[in-house]
């Protein structure tokens, strides 16, 4: 055996942040327990009222770990149908991004991050919605908006602006 056969590649790590924009009170444990089994650790969030729908709650989690953590987060969270949130996962070297968003009307989309933080639409995609929309540019734009995820922001929006200046906690999984 040579020394190249027994080297071993440590897993890329990156980071991201989990937003659960909206929740009723009786899931929280639930959510950390979610969050916790996909990072491999016990948690425990800062919650806060969500002033965009009164009677919810909201956390925000920065994370970091192996690369696909969010999509391990997002599978966790996905299950709870009646949430709001958002998981994004920093591109690390040889791998984009993702981010992650859902809300309890649309379900769930994805979509690639590149290095700088621009949503990548693939090709294919592209030259699915000029095909299908033909001359009308309406359609086009309304294929495209889609493929960016177009509706997941516009509904998330607001419970976005309400996480400004909120306190933020930190989860590290190395391993």
């Amino acid at each position: 055996m040579t020394a190249a056969n027994t080297l071993r590649r440590r897993p890329a790590i990156t980071t991201g942040v989990v937003w659960i924009h909206a929740s009723q009170r009786a899931l929280r444990t639930h959510l950390e327990w979610a969050v916790g089994h996909a990072v491999g650790d016990a948690l425990r969030f800062v919650w806060q009222p969500q002033p965009a729908e009164p009677g919810m709650e909201r956390t925000e989690v920065h994370w970091s770990g192996p690369v696909g953590t969010g999509a391990s987060i997002t599978s966790a969270l996905a299950g709870w149908r009646d949430v709001r949130f958002e998981v994004t996962e920093d591109s690390a070297p040889g791998c984009d991004g993702m981010r992650w968003m859902h809300t309890p009307t649309l379900g769930i989309t994805g979509q690639r991050i590149d290095a700088t933080g621009s949503l990548v639409v693939p090709e294919e995609r592209i030259r699915g919605a000029i095909e299908a929309a033909g001359p009308d540019s309406r359609a086009l734009v309304a294929a495209l908006d889609d493929a960016m995820g177009g509706a997941w922001d516009r509904e998330l929006e607001a419970y976005r602006r309400a996480s400004d200046g909120s306190p933020v906690i930190a989860l590290h999984r190395v391993g």
